[in-house]
């Protein structure tokens, strides 16, 4: 029938198993790969022919969760799986950034890898299984990448680092770190952290590399036994060289003077300009050679800017290459909102707002793992107009949920636990300019508009993108890298953080491998031009404000008796819906009994706070209370006190005179003083009206 290929390994305590031959046979690399209990099929195509003119590789990647691998239905209307989650959309980036950069530079075929979650035991998470499955699964199916890639996530507690640490274990962990390599060095990492120290970071990066390379070796002797036949490269067109030639010599020099312009637009346009003209000579040319012409004149930018950094030490901007752009704080711009900041830094622009809800405002997460609710969002939109492009609007994309994940982690470890400042939270990024690092100005500007809101951050928090030139023995580490740095460069490398350490990194690289040696500069370069930053956004805020925006609601948190909740909703909610009609406050009711009431009016919030306190008290005798009465009868009234607690004034008790018809003398719906004289013992409750004073409430008994 088939033959089935397998190797296993013992990793940081548990089984790590690939697979292959027995599922997806058709498809040109599929391993079955299992860490523990955790299963994920990955599977690698890779196109016959190159679509004509296409100058760019098209690799698509999809990690997809089954909700049958944890044993659950989805929960939407159709029963079935949906659009990706914001979870499988970070995981398709996750694989796909340290994948990409090593695929052959000539390769140009439509190639997709897909991971599919088939099992999770809720205790390995299935991203790192994810992406030791597409590495392998690409390493045997014949297509021209120049792998295997490992793949590890890293904790750190009490100054250990952890290998691929449970879900039990992460819940423990001042980090939260994912790095992907090759034998030779990194090439990507995630993470966050609890303000950890750059060296303890580099350690734990380096710690993830030593720990992956048995999974290296051991997708290698996968290889060895089933990897298919290496499919053979188109070789270099004959028109290439000579037309090299005729680009650099009649383009070169104008595409150098057109990067001397420092500012982006104008440069844009010069060198715009210079290539259309390089077009428009070969205007005889098919469009196998107009491709070919575009990736030449992309690789003359590339010597061009890389070179005069390289030999002058000096960027496109003129900037050195520890030089941070000039940096704009604004707070409190927008009168309405509940927080806001406009941060600019050179021609990157982020206006940040913060708005301020309570319990009902919180995200539901349906995630394999199970449901919890989010009290802390943040959304990144990036507009065709930042960049001073007319483009399509729709809902967010890859790029645009990877950004804001990215400025969530930065902040999330800095939020107050949600017991101390009991608001959900929602920041929102709209970039407003563009030109280099928009999701570390997202950073800076949340930090801003969070302080700005009132929200008591642990400490501000800035981030700074960093890039790479390197070439032979030459390297230049940048800071604060423009969009043509990182988009000609070979690394994007993403530090935020506060004055004391790092909550967030993120790299990615171009080149096979960087040593720890220029990630070691790249970290120590980064916090120069973090407190750098910081020293900035301190002009316009310190810390936070002492208060929430009078625009914000006002919670106040209040306990009650948990078996006084159902008082307090009543059948069917009736009671807690009349309490938010008539006070017009937002309450919540946790099955602690904890109760948060929220409201814009103070007066509102502190009727409902009373309202909810009346009905969860118990009578005391000698007290005093407002009632309002309810029904007579002939021998008293029954007057409403406390909440929904009734108690009986009997005729006797009315005035100090002789009542000969209750009616005469009180009437239905009448508000009254009232004191509470006794509790018998089947708690029927004996109110008294003659012993207050029913003007002031005094208390005429102890008066007397």
């Amino acid at each position: 029938m088939f033959t089935v290929y397998k190797k296993a390994i013992d990793w940081g305590g548990r089984r790590l198993t690939l697979e292959s031959g027995r599922i997806a046979r058709q498809a040109d690399g599929a391993v079955l790969a299992s860490l523990g209990d955790t299963i994920v099929l990955c599977t690698a195509v890779g196109a016959r022919e190159p679509k004509p003119g296409q100058d760019f590789f098209p690799l698509t990647v999809n990690y997809q969760e089954k909700t049958f691998a944890a044993g659950k239905i989805p929960g939407s209307f159709f029963k079935r799986e949906g659009r990706p989650s914001e979870k499988e959309t970070l995981v398709s980036r996750l694989i796909d950034r340290p994948l990409r950069p090593l695929f052959h530079k000539s390769y140009r075929n439509e190639t997709q890898v897909v991971c599919t979650v088939l099992s999770h035991d809720m205790e390995n998470d299935p991203d790192i299984v994810a992406m030791v499955g597409a590495s392998a699964a690409l390493t045997i199916s014949g297509l021209p990448f120049l792998g295997p890639i490992g793949a590890a996530r890293v904790g750190y507690a009490n100054g250990d680092y952890i290998l691929n640490p449970t879900l039990a274990q992460m819940e423990k962990s001042d980090l939260d770190l994912v790095v992907a390599a090759t034998a030779e060095g990194v090439l990507m990492v995630e993470s966050e952290a609890q303000e950890l120290p750059e060296e303890v970071m580099l350690g734990a990066v380096n710690f993830g590399h030593a720990q992956m390379q048995p999974v290296i070796d051991v997708i290698i002797e996968l290889a060895e036994m089933c990897a298919r036949e290496p499919r053979q490269l188109a070789p270099e067109p004959e028109a290439l060289a000579p037309l090299r030639q005729r680009l650099t010599g009649g383009f070169a020099a104008a595409l150098a003077e057109a990067y001397r312009e420092p500012v982006k637009q104008t440069r844009q346009d010069k060198v715009a300009a210079v290539k259309a003209e390089a077009m428009a000579s070969l205007a005889e040319a098919d469009d196998s050679v107009n491709a070919l012409a575009g990736g030449i004149l992309k690789g003359l930018e590339q010597n061009i800017v890389r070179g005069n950094i390289l030999k002058t030490g000096k960027r496109i901007d003129g900037r050195s290459t520890t030089e941070v752009r000039p940096i704009d704080c604004q707070v409190g711009i927008l009168p309405l909102a509940h927080g806001s900041a406009l941060f600019t830094r050179g021609e990157t622009q982020a206006l940040a707002v913060t708005t301020l809800g309570t319990g009902d405002d919180e995200q539901l997460m349906d995630v394999l793992e199970g449901s919890y609710r989010e009290h802390f969002l943040l959304h990144y939109n990036f507009p065709p107009y930042s960049v001073g492009e007319a483009g399509r609007m729709g809902s967010p994309g890859r790029r645009e949920i990877g950004h804001g994940k990215l400025a969530w982690r930065a902040i999330h470890p800095l939020m107050p636990a949600k017991e101390d400042f009991p608001y959900t939270v929602r920041i929102v990024s709209e970039i407003t300019e563009s030109n280099g690092s928009s999701s570390m100005a997202t950073v800076c500007g949340s930090s801003l508009a969070l302080m700005d809101a009132g929200v008591p951050l642990r400490s501000p928090c800035a981030g700074i993108a960093m890039g790479l030139i390197k070439e032979e023995d030459g390297v230049a580490v940048l800071s604060d890298i423009l969009g043509d740095e990182d988009h000609l460069g070979d690394m994007d490398f993403k530090v935020a953080g506060t004055g004391e350490g790092v909550t967030s990194l993120q790299m990615d690289i171009k080149i096979t491998s960087i040593t720890p040696a220029i990630m070691d500069q790249a970290l120590a370069q980064a916090r120069d031009g973090r407190l750098h930053i910081l020293g900035e956004m301190a002009k316009a805020l310190v810390s936070a404000r002492s208060s929430v925006a009078d625009t914000a609601p006002r919670i106040t948190t209040i306990a009650i008796p948990k078996d006084k909740i159902r008082e307090v909703i009543g059948t069917g909610g009736k009671m807690i819906r009349e309490i938010t009609e008539t006070t017009g406050a937002k309450i919540d009711i946790e099955d602690d009994g904890t109760v948060k009431v929220a409201a814009v009016d103070g007066n509102a919030g502190q009727a409902a706070i009373d309202w909810i306190r009346s009905i969860v008290a118990e009578p005391e005798v000698g007290t005093i209370y407002n009632g309002r009465v309810v029904k007579i009868v002939d021998f008293g009234a029954f007057v409403n006190f406390l909440g929904a607690r009734d108690g009986l004034v009997h005729i006797s008790e009315i005035i100090p005179q002789r009542v000969g018809k209750v009616s005469d003398v009180i009437e239905e719906g009448q508000t009254v003083k009232v004191k509470c004289i006794g509790i018998d013992d089947r708690g029927k409750i004996k109110l008294s009206m003659k012993r207050v004073n029913q003007q002031s409430g005094a208390d005429l008994e102890a008066k007397a």
